[in-house]
């Protein structure tokens, strides 16, 4: 993490040099951007907080174990329909990580969070009509479920 601030500073120093203008532009650009997803963060952050001081780790890992296919279907549905943003998603599959969910589990639903958008296809539809929509999505379902079980396997 050090590393990673270290750099973006480095090339926000790059910016300056470059065009002060700009540079400034940019950062307040990305401070607006940051503005708008802190109230969405927040919930989920807080949501995710009252779950883990309702629920004990032993009931998370009985809820979220791959043993249990109905909870794995469970989770490839919730991913598919979701609308998550991955900077929320990563750090909430790490929560889930930590508190003893499989890893298949979290695969699937982090996976079908990021490649299957059922509440999108609509939109998707508009753009490049019904029949790719659905392909792509079943596709990115059928997709997810083997990206999920093979890490579940490796891992």
């Amino acid at each position: 993490m050090l590393t990673f601030n270290i750099i973006s500073l480095c090339i926000i120093a790059g910016c300056f040099v470059l065009d002060r203008h700009k540079a400034i532009q940019a950062i307040h650009r990305g401070l607006k951007m940051l503005w708008k997803i802190v109230p969405d963060m927040s919930l989920v952050l807080i949501l995710i907080s009252l779950c883990l001081a309702i629920l004990t780790p032993d009931q998370l890992r009985t809820w979220l174990s791959v043993d249990n296919w109905t909870h794995f279907i469970l989770a490839l549905i919730v991913g598919s329909i979701a609308l998550i943003p991955g900077f929320i998603a990563f750090p909430l599959a790490g929560v889930l990580l930590r508190n003893g969910a499989s890893v298949t589990l979290v695969s699937g639903f982090l996976t079908t969070l990021l490649m299957v958008g059922i509440v999108t296809v609509p939109m998707e539809a508009r753009y490049f009509g019904w029949r790719t929509a659905l392909v792509r999505n079943g596709l990115s379902f059928i997709g997810a479920v083997i990206i999920a079980l093979a890490m579940g396997r490796l891992l």
